[in-house]
């Protein structure tokens, strides 16, 4: 089973592949010639340098042809030019290309394809309820910060575009709280919807928690059929 991970060369990103590599499973990264990877990379993982926004649809489709699974990592990176610079919607055009691409081969089986989201982002499929306080706060998130939008609107592709019946294209919208950076896995738990507040009561979330979960997702079943179709929510178990 082989699996592309875009945004691989990200904080979280690594850490899926990493956690992809010790489950066996084969990993294909698109990165950046300048980007930074772990030497260890350059024997089990194969690379592809190239800009995720100059790729065309049928090269995408090349590259893809033979992957059971594609993960989308990416995010904006935290200065002034990443958050309102180009492009303004990376993760959003990103999912488009990706699923053009699938739907070009034409897959004898759907494609697992998960992408990494935020708590921020509200599940509209399930009407999740949240505090007027809190809904000002994301109106004005949604205003003034464009990534967040660039994550709303990449979600709402596959809930909406891609929907649950695809016969290409199987999702799951991974929501990950406050992200934290811990060196091993650890304890923690799946909600279907967030049990806390994202903006006034934010819980915590390891950065390799949620590639564990990715790559469970891919590797495991069970897991993806009882997550395809939604945005489950991870949380790190705390004492």
């Amino acid at each position: 089973m082989t699996t592309m991970v875009v945004g691989a060369s990200g904080a979280t990103g690594k850490l899926l592949v990493e956690q992809l590599l010790k489950k066996g499973q084969k990993v294909k990264v698109i990165v950046r010639w300048s980007a930074k990877i772990p030497e260890a990379w350059n024997n089990n993982v194969s690379m592809i340098n190239a800009s995720i926004t100059e790729i065309p649809v049928d090269e995408m489709a090349n590259y893809i042809k033979d992957c059971q699974a594609v993960v989308s990592c990416l995010g904006h990176n935290l200065t002034w030019k990443g958050i309102y610079g180009k492009p303004g919607k990376l993760v959003t055009d990103a999912i488009r290309l990706l699923c053009n691409a699938i739907e070009k081969n034409s897959p004898q089986k759907p494609v697992k394809l998960v992408l990494m989201n935020t708590t921020g982002n509200r599940n509209r499929d399930l009407n999740e309820s949240i505090s007027f306080g809190q809904r000002l706060v994301i109106g004005l998130l949604r205003i003034l910060l464009p990534p967040h939008r660039d994550n709303e609107k990449a979600a709402d592709f596959l809930r909406i575009k891609i929907g649950q019946k695809n016969p290409s294209i199987e999702w799951v919208v991974v929501r990950p709280d406050n992200l934290i950076d811990l060196d091993e896995v650890t304890e923690y738990e799946i909600h279907a919807s967030p049990v806390r507040s994202a903006i006034f009561n934010p819980g915590k979330t390891s950065r390799i928690n949620v590639g564990n979960f990715m790559a469970r997702l891919i590797m495991e079943n069970d897991t993806w059929n009882q997550w395809k179709a939604q945005m489950p929510v991870i949380y790190n178990i705390t004492d």
